[in-house]
């Protein structure tokens, strides 16, 4: 399925004057973006507030370019992260045509769901619809695209977190966790996935069979809510390179 990229890629590897590099997007939302861990702060106006830690050289996307530098050392590649913090399926929709088509992609990840779900089971139809369009929006771009799911949501409110938001904010999101509302978010990403005929990397259900191994996957978040720590961001951009090349 990724035959050409990789065709793209050894060509570049083996003769970088006489071949074109390689392009890979990537399109989501804070975990895209390489935000790690949220830290109770006051605003200017001495109000209860939140600060974020960006680190997106310790992003999936980077770890993943540096593993095929690894394969293909002498190719250049280039990577353009589209993640935005607080992203969601319908606006990554709404600004591909700024923010990543311009770049022509020859692979593009998408991963989104973790700030869809805010929506409820009310919103699950139109996060699937719109990863449908970006997937068709990209496909007729002439990329190949991966549809990846995102790691859970926190199972609990973990001791650790300070400051009255975050932990509402955790009370929430443990509550989808456990009544099953953002499993169903991923089973129509899934959907999505299937139905435009593109491969999916399931990031989602190797956390969930860690988690009913007795991993405590909040402990795997930076932030104890819906944000990877840095060497997890590593178990993504490794199974990016298994999908990529037993395509599927």
């Amino acid at each position: 399925m990724f035959s050409e990229v990789l065709k793209k890629l050894a060509d570049k590897n083996a003769d970088a004057f006489h071949h074109a590099p390689v392009t890979i997007g990537f399109l989501g939302d804070s975990v895209t973006n390489g935000c790690f861990e949220v830290l109770p702060a006051l605003t200017d106006h001495g109000e209860e507030g939140i600060d974020v830690v960006f680190d997106p050289e310790n992003s999936y996307s980077a770890h993943f370019r540096r593993m095929l530098l690894n394969l293909y050392p002498k190719a250049q590649i280039n990577i353009i992260n589209a993640g935005i913090s607080g992203d969601s399926a319908p606006v990554g929709l709404e600004r591909m045509d700024r923010d990543l088509l311009p770049y022509h992609p020859d692979l593009t990840v998408v991963c989104y769901g973790l700030n869809d779900c805010g929506g409820g089971d009310d919103g699950i139809a139109r996060y699937h619809d719109a990863l449908v369009k970006i997937i068709e929006k990209l496909k007729a771009a002439g990329s190949a695209v991966i549809v990846m799911t995102p790691q859970p949501i926190c199972a609990r409110v973990h001791t650790q977190l300070r400051g009255e938001w975050l932990r509402g904010y955790a009370k929430t999101l443990s509550e989808k966790f456990s009544d099953g509302g953002f499993d169903r978010y991923m089973q129509a990403a899934r959907a999505a996935a299937e139905e435009t005929c593109v491969s999916l990397c399931d990031v989602y259900a190797k956390w969930m069979a860690m988690y009913r191994s007795g991993v405590d996957i909040t402990d795997l978040l930076s932030n104890y809510l819906n944000h990877p720590t840095r060497e997890m961001h590593q178990l993504f951009a490794s199974s990016l390179i298994d999908t990529l090349f037993m395509g599927s």
